[in-house]
């Protein structure tokens, strides 16, 4: 996610940008940090003379509660609210492949997420294994302590692990996201020029990676959606999938963001195939959806002092392993990122499973200023 200048943040911490495409960072040999970016609304996307903007909108909910401070809390999320619904939501998703290509001065490498690799089971590209993660396949349960959240998509059932007070009742309720084509809806491809990006070996593991600077980044996917904009409409979520890529913000190294631009919501994320390394297959991945999930439109504010907004990956990814956990599934070990309840925003223990601050107790306390 994003807003004003981007400076280079500490770990546990999100990166803010502007909304102008920047220059080359200036990081030689500063430490990489792993972070996430954040993002703010940019002005509503333009239509073509004659264009009406599609009647659509993104399915959402609206809630709130009075924090531990005693200051009303009001929020928008993905779905229906889990204390009336009991139901399933099925959000629209389309993956949306970005090809980062390297000249012979900067590393002469392409990083194609669509061409086979060593991604899920060592045989498929990242855009063929993605659909067969837990992010996408609801085949797998997912428990906070001796709680059952249910057998659902990971984001879906960490809503369910969230809003437990409520799912415990309405048991149906689900979020699910549906993948889907659209037709004229193509891969993008960056070309990195020398003084924008280049090659570098993984800071965080083995093999390596491309670089390259966020605001660049934004500005290119700002224009996609504008020009896809009577395909990709606000009810789809487009979902911009990198492969071993971190974007860069004064410093290395970011693993993705989420924002809007207008009613349009959108993300981005990379997977890497290092093991161990930040942002390895799905970590990345379930930190923007399940934050995209409870702050869509990245303007949830919250009285806490680490994020002064709704960001539920943020408060984990300092842990070990980057607050990852193992889940198999479909023949191979999977790592999505554990996430923070509403409790630990200073919303009444009632609501999450447990009570927890996060879905399998990591964090053991509210957010400082709560």
């Amino acid at each position: 996610m994003m807003k004003s200048v981007a400076s280079l943040a500490v770990l546990a911490s999100a990166v803010v940008m502007s909304s102008a495409a920047g220059a080359a960072p200036n990081w030689e040999g500063s430490k990489p940090v792993p972070m996430f970016a954040v993002g703010t609304d940019h002005s509503a996307l333009p239509y073509k003379p004659g264009q009406v903007p599609p009647p659509v909108v993104l399915q959402t909910w609206s809630g709130g509660y009075t924090d531990l401070t005693g200051r009303s809390i009001t929020f928008k999320m993905v779905g229906q609210d889990p204390s009336v619904s009991n139901t399933d939501t099925h959000i629209k998703t389309v993956l949306i492949p970005v090809i980062f290509v390297y000249g012979a001065t900067n590393g002469n490498m392409t990083f194609n997420p669509s061409l086979k690799h060593t991604s899920g089971d060592g045989t498929l590209s990242v855009m063929k294994a993605l659909p067969q993660s837990p992010m996408f396949d609801p085949s797998s349960d997912l428990t906070s302590g001796s709680i059952d959240c249910g057998t659902a998509q990971y984001i879906d059932a960490f809503q369910r692990c969230t809003f437990y007070g409520s799912v415990q009742t309405n048991t149906g309720y689900h979020t699910v996201l549906d993948l889907i084509k659209i037709k004229g809806v193509k891969p993008i491809t960056i070309n990195v020029s020398a003084a924008q990006g280049k090659v570098i070996n993984n800071p965080f593991g083995t093999g390596v990676v491309g670089t390259y600077p966020i605001n660049n980044f934004d500005s290119t996917i700002g224009s996609y959606l504008s020009s896809h904009n009577t395909k990709i409409t606000p009810d789809i979520f487009p979902f911009f999938i990198s492969y071993d890529i971190y974007l860069t913000s004064g410093g290395c190294c970011i693993g993705g963001y989420h924002s809007a631009r207008g009613a349009q919501t959108y993300g981005y994320t990379t997977y890497v195939d290092s093991p161990g390394a930040f942002s390895e297959d799905i970590d990345a991945v379930s930190h923007e959806v399940g934050e995209w999930y409870d702050d869509p439109f990245t303007n949830n504010h919250v009285n806490c002092q680490d994020n002064s907004i709704l960001e539920v990956g943020d408060p984990l990814e300092g842990l070990p392993n980057y607050g990852t956990f193992p889940v198999s599934l479909n023949g191979f070990t999977w790592h999505p990122q554990e996430l923070a309840q509403m409790p630990y925003f200073g919303a009444p223990t009632s609501t999450s499973a447990n009570g927890w601050e996060s879905t399998h107790n990591s964090l053991t306390h509210v957010c400082p200023g709560q």
